[in-house]
């Protein structure tokens, strides 16, 4: 039987479900599939000794999650075009024994989009977080028709570079950096920062700024409400939890692991029993 070793760099990783789905859908194929968490503050070593370990270790590929999507490029042999063009990793498939980075979390916010939210305005759209899963959704974002992204960063310079990287790749007007009071006017709001982790609580904009006209995504899924999900449904706003996000980025890094197909559904489902609530708009 094909036996595969997987591992999850991060920090404050032991309540993923990353370990749970990998598993699973391996099951499911027929497939030995073990999946470890690689704790950067447990390990307490940099994401590039980390790295080094795993590819003596044997390791078959890795997901790499806050904050070490952007800290782990330079120590990576190769990147797809999609990861260099976002500037961020979150899975490195360990071949021969070169490390090549990956990224899917931009088209598995898209997926989760459309299926979650598919029929809202998207003329204008504010992006709170301009880290390595900021970029990635933010190419989703523009990539799927959202007219203006306005992007927006607790680090304005982070910000203005991602906006300038993205009026490059998309065109002039597409995007810029900006305050929080843009949420006032735009279609939609999707937050990418760890605010609203189990291990950072709070929101990361105020109440008074939410309207019932405004969707709101959140990438966070432990919690699956947030403080702002759930300020934002009780301003009367369309939701989605980053469930959907989770699953189908974890079905791509699957296959790019395995060489086999899993399949999404199945994995939603699951995630569903995992958290008690399907991984959907509401």
């Amino acid at each position: 039987m094909t036996s595969y070793l997987i591992g999850l760099v991060g920090t404050g990783i032991g309540p993923s479900a990353s370990p749970a789905l990998h598993e699973r859908e391996a099951d499911e194929l027929g497939l030995r599939y073990v999946y470890r968490l690689l704790d950067l503050d447990v390990l307490r070593r940099p994401v590039a000794d980390v790295l080094d370990a795993a590819r003596l270790a044997g390791f078959d590929g890795l997901n790499v999650t806050h904050p070490a999507k952007q800290a782990v490029l330079p120590h990576l042999d190769e990147l797809s075009p999609e990861a260099e063009a976002l500037g961020a990793v979150n899975t490195v498939v360990f071949d021969r024994g070169r490390a090549i980075g990956h990224n899917t979390d931009a088209t598995g916010f898209a997926r989760s989009l459309r299926r979650g939210l598919p029929d809202v305005r998207r003329e204008a759209v504010v992006l709170l977080g301009a880290g390595g899963a900021g970029a990635a959704v933010a190419h989703a974002l523009l990539s799927s028709g959202i007219g203006r992204l306005t992007v927006h960063d607790v680090d304005g310079e982070r910000a203005a570079k991602l906006a300038g990287a993205l009026r490059e790749r998309f065109g002039a007007g597409r995007a810029v950096a900006g305050g929080l009071d843009a949420v006032r006017h735009a279609d939609g709001l999707v937050h990418a920062t760890p605010t609203g982790m189990a291990a950072h609580p709070g929101t990361p904009v105020p109440a008074e700024l939410l309207r019932p006209e405004l969707w709101v995504a959140d990438i966070v899924y432990r919690p699956l409400e947030t403080a702002l999900l759930k300020a934002a449904r009780a301003r009367g706003c369309r939701v989605l939890h980053g469930g959907g996000m989770v699953v189908l980025q974890a079905a791509e890094s699957f296959r790019l692991f395995t060489g086999v197909e899993p399949d999404p559904a199945r994995m939603l489902r699951h995630f569903d029993t995992l958290d008690g609530g399907a991984a959907r708009a509401a």
